[in-house]
């Protein structure tokens, strides 16, 4: 058979015929025409098929919502805080902690980060990948559960009403583009003075003065955050309760109380590059510069699985980060690799494994929500997963998700437990030395 680097008009001729030889092609074409890719593909059954019923199920607060933002991280993890407080204080389902509180750190943080990271990589040429990579985002939304933790650890929480949404928090993207534009300019001008001669002693002085206008613009964005507040509730008792002049630190003790260092995030990345029962990092992956870093231990599905459902049937949820967006229906509240029929409806396959789909891109971890409950079978294995996302109210049943454990095999990437629930050896290889990632590694992936 002759063979060419071009497609030929004899090639296109053949493809148009055989195309039309099948009358299903014609059916899908118009299906897809008039209804989408995914609406025409979207099968019945698997609504009728995922129930939201679970055999162990958590009661939480009202879901929350965090609009035109990139911040899942954040809500999942203090939708797991604020579980606590809600239990201890006998709040109603209204109460949240303040997503924005954090963010305003976070953003402030980070930029300290960024602006370090560019100091580190002095003599890096700009057109590198590593500087390149740095400048992409250099202050983006998204995060991880050890830069939530390390945000806790410095700068405490506080209840919404302490710190609201505002419209930049809300919908970040007008902000992040101010922030961003001024942190490439930063990160130019200290490059420019290094090359000058300027010595480093003298860049942190610039850097310095760099923060200032960061928190000047925060501040105008997103209002100054507290440094006290009077925590005021009325209980499910109708008891009204005042404790004033806390600081959010001593908040967080009193009234969340989670010990953060209990925790521990457990990856699944089955590619050959990342043996299972080791401990990895990723480098430059942070945000407050003094705080602990990113730290995955690697094991197989099924002990992910098995330490998530031990901390659901002892009352707590679990947070989570996955790949969403693939296999997963918004308004039914679906993630099941059978909700969408698209290889019967464009007569192909889709073949490649998880560990495949991470070597090419195809799939990362790029949403964070929590684990609020599972199903069990009658053997005492996990069917279906019930999940709190932070969307609001309208996608699922109100706000809640139902994942199924096919789904969890092959789009879940990390849950982050009790270090009780891991046995000695696995905590021995966590606390090992982890092996360090390259920045664009997968698992180097922020949630969103």
């Amino acid at each position: 058979m002759e063979t060419t680097s071009s497609i030929t008009w004899k090639s296109l001729e053949q493809f148009e015929s055989r195309f039309d030889a099948q009358r299903a092609n014609r059916v899908a074409m118009n299906a897809v025409a008039e209804n989408g890719l995914l609406k025409a593909a979207k099968r019945r059954e698997a609504a009728q098929r995922d129930a939201h019923t679970f055999s162990v199920s958590l009661n939480q607060g009202d879901i929350t919502n965090q609009k035109q933002s990139g911040r899942c991280w954040m809500f999942a993890a203090l939708n797991t805080m604020r579980f606590e407080t809600i239990r201890k204080c006998k709040l109603g389902k209204g109460f949240e902690l303040s997503q924005a509180y954090l963010f305003f750190y976070d953003k402030l943080e980070k930029s300290n980060y960024f602006l370090e990271n560019i100091l580190e990589t002095l003599e890096e040429p700009t057109s590198g990948r590593l500087v390149s990579f740095l400048l992409q985002a250099p202050v983006g939304d998204g995060g991880q559960w050890d830069m939530l933790c390390n945000l806790v650890r410095k700068y405490g929480v506080v209840p919404k009403y302490a710190y609201p949404e505002s419209v930049a928090s809300s919908g970040s993207r007008e902000m992040d583009a101010c922030l961003t534009e001024k942190l490439r300019e930063d990160a130019c001008i200290l490059r420019r003075h290094y090359a000058a001669g300027a010595d480093i002693d003298d860049l942190r002085v610039e850097k310095e003065a760099m923060l200032e206008e960061v928190y000047r613009l925060l501040c105008i964005c997103l209002g100054k955050p507290p440094k006290t507040f009077d925590f005021e509730y009325r209980d499910t008792d109708n008891v009204f309760h005042r404790d004033a002049d806390l600081t959010p630190q001593s908040f967080y003790a009193k009234y969340v109380g989670m010990v953060l260092d209990d925790y521990v995030s457990l990856i699944n990345a089955p590619t050959a590059d990342k043996p299972f029962g080791c401990s990895y990092t990723v480098r430059f992956l942070g945000n407050v510069k003094e705080g602990r870093p990113v730290r995955y231990l690697n094991l197989e599905i099924d002990e992910l699985k098995k330490a998530a459902i031990a901390q659901l049937e002892d009352g707590q949820p679990v947070w989570f980060g996955c790949d969403v967006g693939k296999r997963s229906e918004r308004s039914d509240g679906i993630m099941d690799l059978d909700v969408y029929g698209l290889e019967d409806l464009l007569d192909t396959q889709f073949t490649m494994s998880k560990a495949e789909r991470l070597d090419y891109g195809q799939s990362l971890m790029t949403h964070a929500m929590v684990l609020q409950g599972v199903n069990l079978d009658e053997n005492g294995r996990p069917d279906r997963w019930r999940v709190e996302n932070s969307w609001g109210k309208d996608p699922g049943k109100d706000g809640y998700y139902v994942m199924t454990d096919r789904w969890f095999d092959e789009y879940m990437y990390q849950v982050v437990v009790n270090k009780k629930y891991l046995s000695e050896q696995q905590m021995a290889a966590y606390n090992a030395d982890p092996i360090e990632l390259e920045p664009w590694d997968p698992m180097g992936s922020l949630a969103r």
